[in-house]
């Protein structure tokens, strides 16, 4: 019995290599994504099914979990890969909301489809959410000089990834039966910061990947890269 998939914002980018590579690996994969017509493109490509999730809207996320409910009738793996990068304006031009619209997608939107899929992991013989976290959410690499991280000041997208590794070990102590880990893709070239990354998406994906077809013995609560645990 194959692995079903799910994984949000999979139309482009990290999400899109991420559903190819796990396609390919054998996962029945569902490409999560907000417009129709991308979404429908991206998964006649490479053998997937589309299924329209806006994470940032509890109607369309609980039509999302419905759907696959009728379809698949559960998940193995939900990998939370939707975020955004936010408003470019100088740190004292940012306001409320602008920090809203990145929190609402890049963090409550894990709530939001956590929560909606969670009926359907736990039918799941070893369920197990991945969340799409980085480095830049990271104190360590961020005040490090040595790190590329420490050269970026975004404050909306670094903390909101920040939240999203807290949220992914907190989820790991308070829902046991469940696998939760992040990773972090590392400076990749993607549509989020103008393809300047030093990394190919295949290699951006590595780490994503790599917790995707572990064994469910490894454990949970956990923050990687591609070279092994992440600096916290």
């Amino acid at each position: 019995m194959s692995t079903t998939t799910f994984i949000t914002g999979a139309n482009k980018g990290l999400g899109f290599e991420t559903a190819r590579r796990l396609t390919a690996a054998g996962h029945t994969v569902l490409i999560g994504a907000r417009d129709p017509g991308r979404g429908r493109k991206a998964a006649a490509e490479i053998g997937a099914r589309f299924v329209q999730i806006d994470v940032t809207d509890d109607a369309s996320v609980a039509a999302a979990a419905a759907d696959v409910a009728a379809r698949e009738g559960r998940v193995d793996l939900l990998i939370n890969n939707a975020g955004i990068v936010g408003p470019m304006a100088p740190a004292a031009e940012l306001n409320g909301e602008h920090a809203t619209a990145v929190f609402d997608t890049n963090v409550t939107g894990i709530v939001r489809v956590t929560n909606a899929f969670l009926p359907l992991l736990r039918r799941s013989e070893a369920p197990s959410v991945v969340n799409v976290t980085s480095g830049l959410g990271s104190v360590a690499l961020t005040l490090d000089p040595s790190r590329v991280e420490s050269q970026v000041v975004a404050p909306l997208y670094t903390a909101s990834k920040a939240a999203v590794t807290m949220l992914t070990t907190q989820y790991a102590k308070a829902i046991t039966d469940v696998r939760f880990n992040g990773v972090d893709p590392g400076y990749t070239a993607t549509d989020l910061n103008g393809h300047n990354g030093s990394q190919t998406v295949t290699e951006g994906t590595d780490a994503i990947v790599s917790l995707a077809t572990e064994d469910p013995s490894s454990g949970t609560g956990r923050v990687i890269d591609r070279y092994g645990p992440l600096a916290w």
